[in-house]
């Protein structure tokens, strides 16, 4: 299944949009943005966003019976094997839903679902710290590029990631 792609070069959060695309009848694609001046973590958290690192949510249709559990894996395991492709060192999750390398916090991914006319949908907001990571007091972050032998491309990353969703995605339901 193909996802529209919709591209900007500052947004407030690409998760907001996607809800909006959403509400606005449109019931799949992926939103992409070169610079979040609101992005958002779970718990209503702020999410730093560095620019030249991956901003990005997938929004999606799924069955109404499909658990948050069984999302929060499969997003995490999708991911994650995409980062994998990139790196030696081993790419792990720490729960729920944050990805790590060498215990540095390298990606954190945020599910939100919205219900519109008895449909459920599932908005993936993705963050990848690329070259960059911020500084968060007691807690250790760091940039995918420091783990690989050539440096990828936030485009790189984004078309994997959405190449597995449009691959996989029937698999949340």
């Amino acid at each position: 299944m193909k996802l529209k792609k919709f591209y900007y070069k500052k947004i407030k959060s690409t998760n907001d949009t996607a809800l909006k695309y959403i509400i606005n009848g449109v019931e799949k694609g992926v939103i992409l943005a070169d610079v979040q001046t609101k992005g958002k973590g779970r718990r209503g958290k702020k999410w730093i966003s560095i620019r030249g690192n991956l901003f990005m949510s997938i929004f999606f249709k799924i069955q109404n019976y499909t658990s948050l559990k069984k999302i929060t894996k499969l997003n995490c395991l999708l991911v994650r094997e995409c980062l994998q492709k990139f790196t030696e060192f081993k790419v792990v999750t720490k729960k729920p839903n944050d990805i790590f390398i060498k215990k540095q916090k390298i990606c954190g991914i945020l599910q939100e679902i919205i219900f519109k006319k008895e449909k459920k949908y599932l908005v993936v907001g993705i963050g990848v710290n690329l070259n960059k990571s911020p500084e968060i007091k007691n807690y250790s972050t760091n940039f995918i590029n420091s783990f690989t032998k050539k440096n990828v491309t936030r485009l790189e990353i984004f078309k994997l990631l959405c190449d597995s969703y449009e691959k996989k995605i029937n698999q949340f339901n």
